[in-house]
């Protein structure tokens, strides 16, 4: 079939390239002229496993292109895909969809015969209906249905989620735009993929209530290591006890500094904004929200602790600054917090990340960034593990404790057994475990 992307951001690219490895035809299109410069040129703008090989064997085959004007592409398309980002709105947390709506505008004019406009960006509940009356009102002749297909990609994961999905959310009553769905999906079948198709409403929501559930799944866990901490008890055993119970499962019981990315904090964000208009106040995941923002903000005081409650004039090490490994994502990361935190208490970071230094440094004040792990333990009073990159979990340990001006260790992620830590001659604070 042949696809129209809109949008070659995290969710653009992915689902672009996955869609041409599917073997559909399929040209992403961006208003960035630098980004679609970068694409042609095989540079992939973000950092995703996988992602880069994938793209270029598909440009290679010739299913998969680029481009700044979208106009040939749209008009060709069996789909078009609207992956455009829906960033909070500065002042009250509603999601923006200028962008959305922008994009609704650009394919309204150009559509011909029948044609599936696909919402692939995560946006509130009713704006399909709004998408349907921008493309309606400028063009009331057109054949087109419009479809919500919400994302549920991991960011390191992305490319394995898409292409072996817990399920394919659909939302259309329209039987010809469910067919057309139903073949660009059909390489799923293989692994039987629940495709469940419900109303657009409906789609809609799931993604936003999915999300939300999870996040609060990540602040229940962070709440009961702050209790486990109180009265003794071992979270991840916690985690481990409550797990095991099928009706809960295992997954996002891992205790840390607090969830962020691009798509929780803006995400449970939207859904309380959204649920307060339609007067049906959520509030399990108003709640969710203001603990996991104090929460990351509290993460510098558990490094003062370790140093007994003074950090000035001692230096920091912060290993890890992307909200979770395998991306280069600085969005709503715990760092964010952490790192300016601490240098309003006195202290001096020094840092490292294997991806994220580059976006880390445009909006991090005052950090001295290092070229690896070791390097930024360098002289260092504490060293804090902020994210779980794989390098970061087998340090050696004997020489970190060479290179520190006194062996202190917070692991805000559970990455080390207390006891072998200690056994090293370390003081070692951790999330949740005595």
């Amino acid at each position: 079939m042949r696809v129209a992307m809109i949008g070659t951001g995290y969710v653009g690219l992915v689902s672009g390239a996955c869609f041409a490895d599917f073997g559909h035809e399929v040209v992403c299109v961006d208003k960035d002229p630098s980004k679609i410069e970068r694409l042609e040129r095989g540079e992939i703008p973000i950092f995703e496993p996988g992602l880069d090989d994938l793209v270029a064997a598909n440009v290679r085959d010739g299913r998969l292109s680029f481009a700044l004007d979208g106009a040939a592409a749209i008009r060709a398309a069996d789909a078009v895909f609207i992956a455009v980002g829906t960033p909070s709105r500065r002042g009250d947390g509603h999601a923006d969809l200028s962008y959305v709506h922008a994009a609704a505008e650009e394919i309204a004019g150009l559509i011909e015969g029948f044609t599936v406009v696909v919402t692939k960006s995560t946006v509130p509940v009713g704006t399909g209906d709004e998408i349907e009356r921008i493309i309606r009102a400028r063009r009331p002749d057109a054949d087109f249905a419009v479809v919500s297909n919400p994302e549920f990609l991991r960011e390191g994961a992305a490319i394995e989620d898409f292409k072996r999905p817990d399920r394919v959310v659909v939302g259309t009553e329209d039987a010809r735009a469910q067919a057309v769905m139903r073949e660009l999906y059909r390489p799923l079948n293989l692994n039987e993929t629940p495709i469940l198709f419900t109303g657009r409403r409906t789609s809609e929501l799931i993604k936003y209530a999915a999300n939300a559930f999870l996040a609060m799944k990540i602040t229940f866990i962070n709440e009961m290591a702050d209790l486990c901490e109180a009265v003794g008890a071992d979270v991840q055993q916690v985690a481990r006890g409550i797990g095991l119970d099928k009706r809960i499962g295992a997954k996002f019981l891992h205790a840390g500094p607090g969830y962020g990315g691009s798509c929780f904090p803006k995400d449970t964000l939207a859904l309380v904004r959204t649920a307060a208009d339609a007067g049906a106040p959520v509030r399990l995941i108003e709640t969710t929200v203001q603990i996991n923002d104090a929460r990351k903000k509290a993460m510098a005081g558990k490094v003062a602790a370790a140093l007994e409650g003074d950090l000035a004039g001692r230096t920091v090490a912060l290993l890890g600054l992307t909200f979770k490994p395998n991306t280069d994502d600085m969005r709503d990361a715990p760092s964010l917090d952490v790192a300016p935190a601490l240098i309003a208490r006195g202290a001096t970071v020094q840092a490292f990340d294997p991806e994220g230094m580059d976006e880390a440094a445009k909006l991090l004040d005052g950090v001295q960034f290092r070229d690896g792990p070791y390097e930024a333990v360098e002289g260092a009073d504490v060293v804090v593990i902020l994210t779980e990159w794989d390098q970061f979990r087998a340090l050696d340990l004997d020489r970190v404790k060479l290179l520190m001006r006194q062996p202190v260790m917070v692991d805000l992620r559970n990455v080390y057994r207390p006891e072998e830590v200690r056994a090293r001659g370390f003081r070692y604070a951790s999330i949740g475990r005595a």
